[in-house]
């Protein structure tokens, strides 16, 4: 199986839009080898800076293979999966409420704390 991932593997990126597949050089794959050697899939926040830099060059360059209609790549097997999220504060989780100071405090909690 490493022999297969070395010589024709893939990474696949998941998206907000889905997964999409890398076609990385063999030095690359060799790196991804030794990056996904012990989690078969990784959260892009827990990449080095230069690991990062690999995946985001390799998007950059539009390396992206269709597993779906390219002949012979949809059994190309997959050397790792990588999370890409969107970041924190790009509007994706809800507002936050405004924190309420213990002079304002109302309801259930604030008899508590006059009976204590």
């Amino acid at each position: 199986m490493w022999i297969e991932k070395l010589s024709e593997g893939v990474v696949q990126v998941q998206t907000p839009i889905g997964p999409r597949y890398l076609m990385p050089s063999f030095l690359q794959r060799v790196y991804f080898l030794w990056m996904f050697r012990h989690f078969p899939i990784l959260p892009m926040a827990v990449l080095s800076r230069g690991q990062r830099g690999v995946i985001d060059r390799l998007c950059s360059e539009q390396r992206f293979v269709s597993m779906a209609y390219s002949s012979g790549i949809e059994d190309a097997p997959v050397i790792g999966t990588i999370e890409r999220r969107t970041q924190p504060g790009s509007g994706s989780l809800p507002p936050r409420r405004p924190v309420v100071s213990e002079g304002h405090a109302t309801g259930l909690a604030a008899e508590v704390r006059q009976r204590s």
